[in-house]
């Protein structure tokens, strides 16, 4: 089966280990035959943007999914992982689902899983602020 992608004006996408750029007009094409590692701009993590642990996750993920060898790639993930779910423990589930994926050797799965663990990270993230910032704002109005 074929797959279809419609690329914007100058977006990028992954096929293999290719890197494509499109014109500056939309473009539309099917991709046939061997099974490669397809992977749209949207969906690209650069190690400049893996500014968090599990940002590092996803990354190690993203990497394992387009190599010829992944492999490489595992101890570094597992690494991160640990040090992520020593952090966040609350993410164990979501971990573990990312994990018997890349074992199972579904990479893209592991990478769609991770990016829920990203948002997951955010929410938690997001969360800590805003109780920091209210203990905060409460401080200063019982100090006025």
């Amino acid at each position: 089966m074929a797959l279809k992608v419609e690329l914007k004006p100058h977006e990028k996408i992954i096929v293999g280990s290719c890197v494509i750029t499109n014109t500056d007009q939309r473009a539309k094409f099917l991709i046939e035959g061997e099974r490669l590692p397809v992977l749209r701009e949207k969906d690209i993590l650069t190690p400049d943007n893996a500014d968090t642990p599990a940002k590092l996750i996803y990354l190690a993920v993203q990497l394992m999914y387009i190599s010829h060898d992944p492999q490489e790639h595992h101890a570094v993930y597992f690494d991160v992982m640990r040090d992520f779910l020593s952090a966040v423990p609350s993410a164990a589930s979501m971990v573990e689902e990312i994990n018997n994926y890349i074992l199972s050797g579904d990479y893209y799965r592991a990478l769609k899983e991770s990016k829920k663990l990203i948002a997951y990270e955010k929410r938690l993230i997001d969360q800590a602020r805003g109780q920091n910032a209210g203990t905060i704002e409460a401080g200063f109005s019982s100090a006025a």
